[in-house]
């Protein structure tokens, strides 16, 4: 599981350097799909991460307004402290049997909770991510750009962000 993260991590940090590329108002144009721009997209991905790994680690859920991001380095910077958190908590998790029995409990309004098992959210948080991957490849192909390749068999995966 840490290695679809750390492959994910690194998609993400092509499409960063992708994107620098952009002019700040194509960063943020409105297009169709995903979260309406390269900029809100890539903020989305590390924001659903946040959510379900603070879930995770019992701790708050930290509340932010998309609209306010403006910049790449904001977005930059938030990936990097995720990352850590992350990283860590992959870490803790894989290192120990019991926390592999973990379940995460959702409450519902309006409906009975849900449980999820914590392997679960983690693939979930992958895909979630690797879907969105998608929505940008098309927009940059709209732009007539070339996308980042998302082909892991022509990647390395640094396996020592896990150790």
């Amino acid at each position: 599981m840490h290695e679809l993260f750390l492959y994910n991590w690194q998609i993400r940090e092509d499409w960063f350097r992708w994107c620098e590329s952009l002019s700040e108002e194509e960063l943020i144009q409105k297009r169709v799909g995903g979260m309406g721009s390269f900029l809100h997209t890539l903020y989305h991905v590390i924001d659903c991460e946040q959510i379900w790994v603070n879930q995770m680690l019992k701790e708050p859920v930290i509340q932010r307004n998309m609209e306010e991001i403006k910049k790449l380095n904001e977005v930059i910077d938030y990936s990097n402290e995720m990352k850590e958190k992350t990283n860590l908590f992959l870490i803790d998790y894989m290192n120990k049997k019991e926390a592999m029995d973990n379940v995460l409990k959702i409450n519902r309004k309006d409906r009975e909770p849900s449980f999820f098992p914590y392997d679960k959210v983690l693939l979930h948080i992958c895909l979630h991510e690797v879907h969105h991957i998608g929505q940008l490849s098309i927009w940059a192909r709209e732009l007539n750009r070339k996308p980042v390749s998302s082909d892991i068999l022509f990647r390395n995966i640094d396996l020592e962000f896990i150790e």
